[in-house]
Parts: structure tokens; sequence; C-alpha cells
């Protein structure tokens, strides 16, 4: 089975997401660029390409929009509760608090500062 090796959140206004995303995760966002698109804004989630999990970035194109309905991003939390408290003070909302998911933990359901739906993932209830 392949794994999620990278991952595109899709932005209008990179300052107000980088903020969000900074909150809520309790993170820092660095500077990326995008070799094939000059006008590309980007803010990557740190990763050094050699551990399990994903990589990804915040990115700004003029051809792509952020939105509900496409792919959804589960952010790994040691309680998704902590993570989901910070939600409306970031200016995201929820769409559905920490719920069990059997065997496999609990999940947050969020939505980000540009609309975007995101889910926050914890194995243990903490």
């Amino acid at each position: 089975m392949r794994k999620v090796g990278w991952f595109d959140i899709y932005v209008e206004d990179m300052d107000r997401a980088q903020k969000f995303y900074e909150t809520v995760l309790d993170t820092t966002l660095s500077p990326m660029g995008d070799p094939t698109d000059p006008t590309a804004q980007m803010r990557a989630f740190g990763d050094d390409f050699t551990s399990h999990g994903a990589g990804g970035a915040l990115v700004k194109l003029a051809h792509a929009q952020p939105g509900p309905g496409g792919s959804m991003v589960y952010f790994s939390c040691d309680d998704c509760a902590v993570e989901e408290a910070r939600v409306a003070d970031a200016g995201g909302s929820i769409v559905r608090p920490k719920f069990p998911i059997g065997e496999h933990g609990f999940v947050s359901l969020v939505t980000d500062s540009e609309g975007n739906m995101i889910g926050l993932h914890s194995v243990t209830a903490s």
C-alpha cells in the first residue's frame, strides 16, 4: 500500500492561513519556493523527507482555489480536543467536535480560515 508523501492545502490569503495553522497546530511554517512557478506562494510544514508521514505546504496559486469537497487532510495530535480548542480563535470553525472512530481513536472536523475542511486525529482519549 502506498502512503501519502506530500500534500498541498490551497489558500487565498497566505498570511491568514499561515497564522491559522501555526496557532492551531502550535508549529512554525517556513517559506518554500516552487521551481516551476515563480508566482507561487508556499509555506511548508516541517519535514525531513526521511520519516513516516507526509510533508506538505500551504499553497497560493492563481489556478487553484481552496474549499470543501476536495481531498481531506488529517493532522495527527496527542489529543485532538487540544487543537480543536484553538480553532475558533485562529479564524476557523468546528464542523464536528471530537468524536470516537472505534478502535482508530478520535477525530475533530474543522474548517480552516480559508474554507478548507481538515481533520484532527488522535489515537487515545487523553
